[in-house]
This record gives C-alpha cells, sequence and structure tokens, in this order.
C-alpha cells in the first residue's frame, strides 16, 4: 500500500525527501499536538491508547477499523449538489404560496385510519376557513375534514373509498382561485365512458361467433344424440341486474366485530321481568309542565329508568364488574352507556357519573349526546368506557328482546314498547301500562340470583319512584 502511494506522489511531481518525510510522520505514533493537515486534506490520528483525534469529522475511530473519508474539496462539492437538489425539489413542492393543503385531522388514540366516505364540496366551489369539505369515515365515529384557509377547491388528490390517515393529503386550496377549474374531475370519465348498456352488447357480440358451415352439422346431430337435461333441476337463481353489491361501512364493520367478540367471549344468559308503568307516566304527566318551564327540558321515562339502574347497580355491585384475566374489577363509579340508533350504525354514548345526577341532569345529557350522535359529531371520548348499557327498543316497537353485552361491560338491560295488557290488581282485572324489560348477563361472573335481584330492584323502583326519594 505504501508503494502505491509513493509512486503516486512520484507521478505528481512530489520531490523525494517530502515524500519520504511524510511517509515517516503517518507511520510513526502520533504526537500529542496534531500536525497540521495540508490544503484539500482531511487527517485521522491514532495515539497509543487507540483514541483518535478527528479533524473536519465528528466520528471515533477504533483500532483495526477501515476509515473512508471525503476530502474537504470533495465534500464542499457534494454539500453544495445537495443544496442544489434540495432547492430544485423545494421550488417544485408548491407553484406558491396561494396552494393550502387540506389533510386528514387526528382522530383519536385508538384510531390509525379510516375511509374517505364523502366529499361535501367539489372542485370549483368557494370554502371558508374550517368549513367541511370531506368525512371521514371510522370504526367509531365521522371525522370531518376542514379547509385550512379561505379560497377555492383547485382539485382533490384522494379519492372516495380511500383508506385514509391523520396527516394524508386530501384536497388543494387556492386562496386566491386563480386556475381553478369548475367541472369535476369525476364528471369528465363519465361523458366518455360507454354506457352499461353497450357495454353489454358488445360483450354479447364478442363472446358468441358465428360458427363456420362445416362446424354446424355435427353440432345438430350431436344434440340431437344427447338431449340436453332438464332445467327444472337447475336452481332458479334472481337476475343479477336485481341485486346491489354496496361495500359496508366501517362503523358496521366495527358494530358486527365487536357483537360477535361478544358472542364468542361471554356466556350470555338473559333473565325477563315486566313493569307496571302507571305511577311513573303518572308523575310524568303530572309533573312535565313544571318541569320544562323550571329545567328547559322534557321530562321522559329514560331518566326514571336511569335512576332505576343506579339504584339496582348500588344494591349488586357485581353487575357493574368486570372480569379481568383471572380478576374481577368492581367499579365504584357508575358511568351508563345509551344505545342510539343513527343513520349510519349503532353509537354508544357514555352518562358520566350517573350516580351523581338528578332527573333534569340526565334528561340535559341524554338530549345533547342524542343530537350528536343523529349529527355525526359524537367524539371518541364520549364514547369511550361506560360500564353498563341500556338500549330501549321500545322506541322501535320491540316487544322483547335479548340484547347482546357491549363489552368489555358484563350485563346490558333492554327496555321494551309499552302495551296495555290485563292484569289483576286487588283481585280485580284491570289494563295496566306494562313493559318487559331484559337482563342479558355474563354467566361466568353474574349469576342468577343477582340478575333477578337486579330487574326486581328496577321493577320496583319504577313501579313505585318514591323509593328513591326514600333510599327504600
Amino acid at each position: 500500500m505504501m508503494l502505491g502511494v509513493l509512486r503516486r506522489r512520484l507521478a505528481t511531481g512530489s520531490s523525494s525527501s517530502s515524500i519520504l518525510k511524510q511517509s515517516w510522520q503517518n507511520l510513526r505514533p502520533a504526537a500529542s499536538t496534531p500536525r497540521a493537515a495540508s490544503s484539500g486534506e482531511t487527517e485521522v490520528l491514532l495515539n497509543p491508547r487507540g483514541l483518535g483525534h478527528v479533524r473536519n469529522h465528528s466520528h471515533l475511530v477504533l483500532p483495526g477499523s477501515t476509515v473512508r473519508l471525503t476530502s474537504k474539496r470533495d465534500f464542499n462539492l457534494s454539500t453544495e449538489l445537495m443544496t442544489a437538489k434540495q432547492i430544485w425539489s423545494r421550488g417544485f413542492s408548491s407553484d406558491s404560496d396561494d396552494l393550502a393543503e387540506a389533510v386528514v385531522p387526528f382522530m383519536g388514540e385508538s384510531i390509525t385510519d379510516g375511509t374517505l366516505a364523502t366529499f361535501l364540496k367539489k372542485p370549483g366551489d368557494r370554502v371558508e376557513v374550517d368549513e367541511p369539505i370531506a368525512q371521514i369515515e371510522t370504526d367509531k365515529v365521522t371525522i370531518d375534514v376542514a379547509s385550512p384557509e379561505a379560497g377555492v377547491i383547485k382539485e382533490f388528490v384522494a379519492k372516495e373509498g380511500d383508506t385514509v390517515e391523520p396527516g394524508t393529503k386530501v384536497a388543494i386550496i387556492s386562496k386566491s382561485g386563480e386556475g381553478v377549474s369548475h367541472v369535476a374531475p369525476s364528471e369528465k370519465p363519465e361523458s366518455t365512458a360507454p354506457k352499461p348498456s353497450e357495454k353489454k352488447a358488445e360483450v354479447k357480440q364478442t363472446s358468441k361467433p358465428e360458427p363456420s358451415p362445416g362446424t354446424e352439422k355435427p353440432k345438430k346431430s350431436t344434440s340431437a344424440a344427447s338431449p340436453p337435461k332438464q332445467a327444472a333441476t337447475e336452481p332458479q337463481l334472481p337476475p343479477k341486474d336485481r341485486e346491489r353489491r354496496v361495500p359496508m361501512t366501517r362503523l358496521r364493520k366495527r358494530v358486527a366485530t365487536r357483537l360477535k367478540d361478544s358472542q364468542n367471549t361471554f356466556a350470555l344468559l338473559t333473565t325477563f321481568n315486566e313493569v307496571d308503568m302507571t305511577n311513573l307516566m303518572k308523575l310524568r304527566s303530572e309533573y312535565k309542565d313544571a318541569f320544562v318551564e323550571k329545567h328547559g327540558v322534557k321530562l321522559g321515562l329514560m331518566s326514571g329508568f336511569i335512576k332505576a339502574a343506579v339504584s339496582a347497580l348500588q344494591h349488586q355491585p357485581v353487575v357493574n364488574a368486570v372480569i379481568d384475566g383471572d380478576d374481577i374489577i368492581y367499579r365504584d363509579y357508575v358511568d351508563i352507556s345509551i344505545a342510539v340508533g343513527t343513520p349510519k350504525g349503532l353509537v354508544v354514548p357514555v352518562l358520566r357519573n350517573a350516580d351523581r345526577m338528578n332527573f333534569a341532569d340526565i334528561e340535559k345529557e341524554i338530549n345533547t349526546l342524542a343530537k350528536k350522535a343523529n349529527d355525526g359529531t359524537i367524539s371518541i371520548d364520549e364514547m369511550a368506557g361506560g360500564s353498563f348499557t341500556i338500549s330501549n327498543g321500545g322506541v322501535y316497537g320491540s316487544l322483547l328482546s335479548t340484547p347482546i353485552i357491549n363489552p368489555p361491560q358484563s350485563a346490558i338491560l333492554g327496555m321494551h314498547s309499552i302495551v296495555s295488557r290485563p292484569m289483576v290488581v286487588g283481585g280485580a282485572v284491570v289494563p295496566r301500562p306494562m313493559m318487559y324489560i331484559a337482563l342479558t348477563y355474563d354467566h361466568r361472573l353474574i349469576d342468577g340470583r343477582e340478575a333477578v335481584f337486579f330487574l326486581r330492584r328496577i321493577k320496583d323502583v319504577v313501579e313505585d319512584p318514591r323509593r328513591l326519594l326514600l333510599d327504600v
């Protein structure tokens, strides 16, 4: 290696004395003060202990290591090329400061992606700051993509149905509105694409070529020898043009997965009882006007059942508990989930600390959460958690059902429609407004005794609301 270095330096015209001197200095151990490097060179000197001194670099060189260094001249040249490349790339990243990008926002701690469900605007539409331009559908909620600036939508860079993550670019906004096409991109291919009927006609023409004269005769003889099978034995399927295939929404897929997981995990058992609604309905009828005048919200039956459920959970705390591995977690709080059916699917907002609420607080919170759920503006935090669920199928006319537990809870109460039925009261048969109630519970944790006592407590409180006042 040294001979090669000597030959190269002799070829460049260096004097033999300077070559020998530099070679000797490179072979001997480094002194405490490193020599000055010549112009355009980078030097690494190793001391006897193996520690290296590096000039113009910040790497630690160990004994026995192979070091590849770049001279100052080459390093400066590569740095200039990289800088020029960055300037070139940056110059083509955006036409000007006139453009702004609308991106997918943060969707929640437990949500990593979503589906671009629909665009609320079209290219060429005017938008204001924070105005929604698209909707992202996740496993739990629907999230809006808002415009970062006021301007005109120049183009969409994503398509409906795409899976997007937080930070994904969705649209480009032009603040001034210059150079914006006022025709949506989705309209252009429709004008040139052939109609479905034309496609079918082409397929029919190409898929059935006319037979040649030489082959037509043998086919007739074959068909005469072996008659075709009777069409009556073949299944009569409906025509495909009378079917529609629609992809499942992310919310529907999430609900399906959770319900199936519930059936696969829990030992589900349902017990029933019936409630005479006479006294609770009478209470609401007598005080509904005064209640609205004072609290600004109507008095419904749901608040009475939530108060009854809170009382039942306090009397049977195991219904409010949950299994975690080999342990049982008892909750000293009552967060009740309310199942709400929306046009996009089932959502379950949570009433936090329901045990600390009165009738007015419950009615106000129910109205707020139900409105958000139907508008699609409910947040992840408003649906997270919950220790017990109430599902009111009676608003749709359900007479009886066996609800499925909402994981990771251990029980769910099902309410049903109110039907006037003949009941024996004081030895006489009289019509009474009756409701069936059902409790589905995890039999691994809750025994039938606790489940029955739970429904009995709800029955007692609803049939005589004065028990809540006296706590009996």
